[in-house]
């Protein structure tokens, strides 16, 4: 017996009935989203400084601070003469040929009671000294002034909010 022979099944390929779906409906394009809000910057200083020496030192009881390496920045040996002047609560060192001050013979400077009484300095509380070749200029700021500015700093950089934990 011989087995009839079948004809091969055609295959039917799948087809989408463009009846059946749907066309699709016009959309606006969704909103960008917003972007994140960016600090505010901060103020540009006025002039840039490229030749500060920084220093941190303490007055003793007689008001001088050493200030060795800030003194060889600015060329001042001993004896140098030097005016003492108070400017918005800070110390002004200046080199003057008829200066009533002088370089003292182990690098201190000396801090005048009536200047240090005026900007608020005690003895053997940190001031910060800016000496600044360019002007022969030293600037002592007394640490109150270092913390006002510091404060008004960070609430700027923080925008007023508390960030305490």
């Amino acid at each position: 017996m011989t087995a009839a022979r079948q004809p091969p099944r055609r295959r039917l390929d799948e087809q989408l009935i463009g009846a059946v779906i749907p066309a699709p409906l016009p959309r606006p394009a969704p909103p960008p989203a917003p972007m994140p809000a960016l600090p505010a910057a901060l103020p540009a200083a006025r002039e840039p400084v490229d030749d500060i020496v920084f220093d941190v030192a303490r007055p003793d009881a007689d008001g001088r601070v050493a200030a060795r390496a800030l003194l060889r920045a600015l060329g001042w040996p001993f004896g140098h003469r030097l005016h003492v002047d108070v400017t918005d609560g800070l110390l002004l060192i200046a080199a003057v040929p008829d200066g009533t001050h002088a370089v003292g013979a182990r690098g201190a400077l000396p801090l005048p009671a009536a200047a240090r009484q005026m900007c608020g300095i005690t003895p053997h509380q940190v001031v910060l000294l800016a000496a600044i070749p360019a002007c022969d200029l030293l600037i002592v700021h007394p640490s109150n002034t270092i913390t006002r500015l510091l404060a008004d700093l960070h609430t700027a950089v923080l925008g007023g909010a508390s960030h305490a934990g």
